[in-house]
């Protein structure tokens, strides 16, 4: 039973890795930008974090030097294909593949540097319940923050003046020029805040969720988050299930492996990813369950006047 307890604990801990992120590329698709640079995002605010956290000794500063990180990044980004036209795909992907090789370059000396113990956090009285204490009520604070955040962008998106206009903006940016709110300005908005929580995302991975710098230390996750708001149709209760969904499929090889179970590791370690293809392909058999559902003016540039 402790081991069932600590194997939902850890699968938390791992989907908020990827609810941070994804909910942030979220925010891009519903303002109709696609930001394939999650990964290089991810990993810049990583080393800026750890970097942070190695020098200053402070998690608080650590996870807004990822945020500024990524907010900075993202914004160049955002300055690129909202203002120049740039293809948004193939910016992004520039992105990513610049952010593994900037990150991989600072990081170097940062290999041998260890952080210090991590602090442990539990709720009182909640935490001393068996078994639902150690499952639930152990975590880290931006666990419980991920889960206000998502609460947070489904009241933001669907019951909020701002969050119709980013809505609207997503679906049709013509419209929204006409009625007269700055498209641009809000999708650049809506890039850096996406930017800022994918960086989050980077510092908790190597603060808290590893805690240890290594170069590609991201392994894919930024591609996973990606996916995620597609397998969740760009729903933020839908995203923070998805992550947890992912979270337990990569915390549950190491359990088997725990448990002594006679398969592969090299296939346990394959289970997230074939996860995220399969779950690909099933939402690929309802293409018109995914285009009703998507924004309208995702990918499509946008100039006033056009």
């Amino acid at each position: 039973m402790d081991a069932i307890a600590l194997l939902i604990a850890a699968s938390l801990n791992a989907g908020t890795l990827l609810a941070l992120a994804a909910l942030g590329l979220l925010i891009n698709e519903r303002a109709g930008i696609v930001n394939l640079g999650a990964e290089g995002l991810m990993l810049v605010a990583a080393i800026a974090g750890y970097a942070t956290a190695v020098h200053s000794g402070s998690d608080v500063l650590a996870f807004a030097a990822g945020m500024g990180a990524g907010g900075l990044l993202a914004a160049l980004f955002g300055l690129l294909v909202i203002w120049l036209n740039t293809n948004q795909y193939a910016a992004g992907l520039a992105l990513s593949l610049f952010g593994s090789g900037f990150s991989a370059f600072v990081g170097l000396r940062y290999t041998q540097e260890k952080l210090g113990p991590r602090p442990s956090f539990e709720i009182p009285v909640l935490a001393d319940i068996p078994f639902i204490g150690p499952a639930l009520f152990k975590q880290h604070p931006l666990v419980y923050a991920a889960m206000a955040l998502t609460l947070f962008l489904a009241w933001f998106l669907y019951r909020s003046r701002a969050g119709l206009v980013l809505r609207a903006v997503g679906e049709s940016p013509e419209s929204a020029h006409a009625l007269g709110y700055p498209v641009r300005r809000i999708r650049l908005a809506a890039v850096v805040a996406g930017g800022a929580l994918c960086g989050l995302a980077g510092a908790f991975l190597s603060v808290v969720y590893t805690p240890l710098w290594v170069e590609g230390m991201t392994a894919g996750k930024g591609w996973i988050a990606l996916a995620l708001t597609t397998f969740a149709t760009w729903r933020p209760a839908r995203v923070l299930a998805g992550a947890y969904l992912f979270g337990f499929v990569t915390m549950l090889q190491f359990h088997l492996q725990g448990q002594g179970v006679q398969i592969a590791s090299q296939f346990l370690s394959m289970l997230p990813y074939l996860s995220t293809i399969a779950v690909l392909v099933l939402i690929s058999s309802k293409p018109g369950f995914i285009r009703a559902n998507m924004p309208a003016a995702l990918g499509k540039p946008f100039f006033p006047g056009s």
